[in-house]
């Protein structure tokens, strides 16, 4: 069975902007918006200027970028970017 965690580390070029575990994260790609969700396959992308934006047990979030890459794998979604 697959690892049903999800952990969300959103960096800038001068810190860690948020680290968490969330239940579904919202992503700007080149080719719109996509959804990751617990047991998403391992990916790599990039991302246009837009809104990252997530669900916690204990609410919401999101931050505007203005681009970056994402990686997943493993239940951990690690996005670099420049807000």
């Amino acid at each position: 069975m697959q690892n049903q965690r999800l952990t969300l580390t959103i960096l800038s070029p001068e810190e860690t902007l948020f680290d968490a575990e969330v239940l579904k994260v919202f992503l700007p790609g080149g080719e719109g918006p996509f959804e990751l969700l617990p047991g998403h396959a391992p990916l790599i992308s990039g991302l246009v200027p837009g809104v990252i934006s997530w669900e916690t047990a204990e609410g919401k979030g999101e931050l505007r970028v203005s681009r970056g890459i994402v990686r997943v794998d493993e239940g951990k979604i690690t996005v670099c970017a420049e807000i």
